[in-house]
């Protein structure tokens, strides 16, 4: 009755049958002795594919519910729990054994009499995190991926810009480590508001907030606090990127524009594209938890299953699937992305103003940047979907540290359609500075909603400075589809930070994990011929559908 149900409330094909046999808690020794423990869900029709999902989140649940439906529509369904996690042995290191022990799962399962010798791989974040590990290693006998709101470098992410993506860390080590607490416990901790979260995001040192929020040293969170420098070995074997020319498997690929790893699943699109790997791309009004985009992925990975695991006829339809935002909106079907869009320039004008005519000569705007009082994160792209996506941002644009330029009122439609990115003429009186610059569209009623947004993080000898003591600082947006309707306003923020999404920059210098001293500062932002701070946009042609 729940796989009905489930089925209708998804909108799932029919189930092909009703009958599965499952197998639970089957130890996979892997190649050091460690048991994996793994639940295997048959259905009872000869010759069927097999998907494998390999996850550190259990496999109870969602999850258990997961493997009955994809069993049901013809799969041999191989759920597994990550090392350290689920009952299974040894412990969980974060990227450290997905390599060696996918490739040991994949050799217990050529040693198993119902397996036909290809197999596909579904899941979302970690859960494809895992089956980038393995992509390049396998070859042919990997016949399908379903890589959901995930992304093969996941260093990209955590250190976006150069900064320290502070609440999706310490929220994730958070959840990974209230699993291992009774359920009475964490529904109790959920009602209050997770108030320990919420001190430990906030608290001074960084090495001491998973302690604060879990009541134990997490040590990954520890790691990742030490190991941030890009050319840090320690992330050289946990990346995969490098190897996605490798890859041979067919991938979907599903994610929303404010999930937490849109722009390094986008660039791993690109690098398949680029390498002659079939793919197919949909992204939807979706944050990473929402469940909206689980049941499309869900939709969509099984078609995608079915073509190239099932032999059945592969999906109809453009290869690019996207939902554009804003009023007058929707899904658009796109031969590629980014697709074909003509490159317009907004500049920062005295005032507050923001136009596409370049600038004249003004004196910058400046504001106070107080790390010990850091301007807040509102919404976006977040880990957890209830604080997620997009919000009205009128509370923080009235803080005297965020300075807003706003555009005239629109006569004509402005579709954003790819990259974003900004360029910021910044001085300050500190050489350690943030630079976070967003996007809104600002509707009739004067409510502001943040499209996209991005930070770099500014250190001596990462920028030239000029003799003047400016600094232009490029930014790189999250990509957007949006359509800023007529009567509607552009509007960019500008600040120096977005806590606890990134962690605050203390203004010293002082070690990622370690900082506790805080220095206020000055930061001027130019808006004048020889410094002209802009925002460039993708703007869709005038067939949308182009």
């Amino acid at each position: 009755m729940l796989d009905r149900l489930a089925t209708a409330a998804l909108r799932l094909p029919a189930a092909r049958t009703h009958r599965v046999t499952v197998t639970r808690d089957v130890p996979v020794r892997v190649r050091d002795g460690v048991p994996l423990r793994t639940d295997h869900y048959a259905p009872e029709l000869p010759g069927a594919p097999t998907v494998l999902i390999r996850t550190p989140y259990g496999r109870g649940g969602p999850v258990r519910l997961l493997g009955r439906l994809v069993a049901g529509r013809g799969f041999h369904v191989v759920i597994q729990s990550c090392r350290g996690t689920g009952g299974s042995g040894g412990r969980f290191a974060p990227l450290v054994h997905e390599r060696d022990d996918g490739l040991d799962t994949v050799d217990w399962l050529r040693r198993q009499s119902w397996y036909t010798g290809t197999f596909g791989m579904f899941g979302a974040s970690y859960q494809g995190f895992v089956q980038w590990a393995l992509a390049a290693e396998v070859g042919a006998e990997l016949g399908a991926m379903v890589a959901v709101a995930t992304a093969s470098a996941t260093r990209d992410s955590t250190y976006a810009g150069e900064s320290f993506a502070l609440d999706t860390v310490l929220t994730w080590a958070e959840l990974l480590q209230a699993q291992t607490v009774p359920w009475l416990a964490r529904q109790w901790e959920l009602k209050r508001g997770q108030p320990r979260l919420a001190a430990a995001l906030a608290h001074l040192p960084l090495s001491e907030a998973d302690r604060v929020a879990t009541g134990v040293t997490v040590p990954f969170f520890q790691e990742w606090l030490r190991h941030h420098t890009p050319d840090a070995d320690y992330w050289r074997g946990r990346v995969f990127a490098d190897r996605i020319a490798e890859v041979r498997a067919p991938v979907a690929m599903v994610t929303g524009w404010q999930d937490i790893f849109l722009p390094g699943q986008l660039a791993d699109h690109a690098a398949l594209r680029a390498a002659g790997v079939p793919t197919r791309l949909t992204v939807g009004p979706w944050t990473h938890g929402s469940p909206g985009m689980l049941a499309a992925a869900l939709r969509e990975g099984l078609a995608w299953l079915d073509a190239h695991l099932g032999g059945r006829p592969a999906p109809t339809g453009a290869p690019v699937r996207v939902h554009v935002g804003g009023d007058g909106g929707g899904w658009r079907d796109l031969p590629d992305w980014p697709p074909p869009a003509v490159t317009t320039r907004w500049h920062l004008h005295a005032g507050g103003r923001l136009a596409p005519e370049p600038p004249a000569a003004s004196p910058p705007d400046a504001i106070w940047y107080d790390p010990a009082d850091p301007t807040p994160s509102l919404g976006g792209p977040l880990l957890v979907a209830q604080r997620a996506g997009p919000v009205d941002n009128r509370p923080v644009e009235a803080r005297p540290d965020v300075l807003v330029y706003t555009s005239a009122v629109l006569a004509a439609p402005v579709e954003v359609l790819g990259p974003v990115r900004a360029e910021i003429h910044v001085r300050s009186d500190l050489s350690y500075l943030d630079v976070f610059v967003r996007l809104c569209d600002v509707d009739r009623r004067g409510r502001s909603w943040n499209v996209c947004d991005g930070l770099v993080r500014v250190a001596p000898g990462r920028f030239p400075v000029g003799a003047d003591g400016v600094i232009r600082v490029p930014v790189e947006l999250w990509p957007a589809a949006h359509r800023f309707a007529p009567g509607h306003r552009l509007r960019v923020q500008v600040c120096g930070g977005a806590h606890p999404r990134y962690a605050r920059n203390p203004g010293t210098g002082e070690p990622l994990g370690t900082a506790v001293t805080l220095r206020a500062g000055r930061r001027e932002i130019l808006h004048d011929p020889a410094h002209p701070s802009l925002l460039v946009l993708s703007v869709a042609p005038a067939d949308p559908q182009l």
